[in-house]
This record gives C-alpha cells, structure tokens and sequence, in this order.
C-alpha cells in the first residue's frame, strides 16, 4: 500500500485485475443500543453488538462487582467453617 500520495493510490487502482474484486462502497453500521454510523465497507449493512456508545470500556461504566464474597469466604462457606480470628 502507497500512503504518501494521491497520484500513487490511483496508480495501484489502475494496476487492479477488473472485476475479480468486491466492490467497495458505504456501509451502515448498527449496534444493538440503537446507534448507527456510516464506514466503507464491501457489505451494505453490518450489525454489532456492541459500538463506543455503549461498551464499558469507552463510557467509563465499572462492572458490578459480586457481593458473594472471595475463594476464602465461599470456600469456609461451601464446607460449613468458621473463619478462625
């Protein structure tokens, strides 16, 4: 791939075998929240389940952390110990 300039790119476009590649075009992208954004790509519609808007990693969210203890407390749990103090 050439990224310095634009005479270069259309020089590689040229040099392509004709009609063996898909056809390349603007593709609608919709995640399960219901958000929807435009990209290119060789299908016309992609579904996600997940986009920037709604995974935890980009809104700053924590996951809910379980109130059932840690390996020490279920393990005394599960066998009917007390923890000695």
């Amino acid at each position: 791939m050439f990224f310095g300039s634009a005479s270069k790119v259309s020089e590689v476009n040229e040099n392509m075998k004709a009609d063996i590649h898909p056809k390349y075009e603007t593709c609608v992208v919709t995640c399960s929240c219901g958000e929807t954004f435009e990209t290119g790509s060789t299908k016309k519609e992609i579904k996600v389940e997940v986009c920037s808007k709604c995974h935890p990693f980009y809104t700053g969210q924590r996951q809910t952390l379980s109130t059932t203890g840690g390996r020490v407390e279920r393990f005394l749990t599960k066998y009917n110990m007390k923890e000695k103090n």
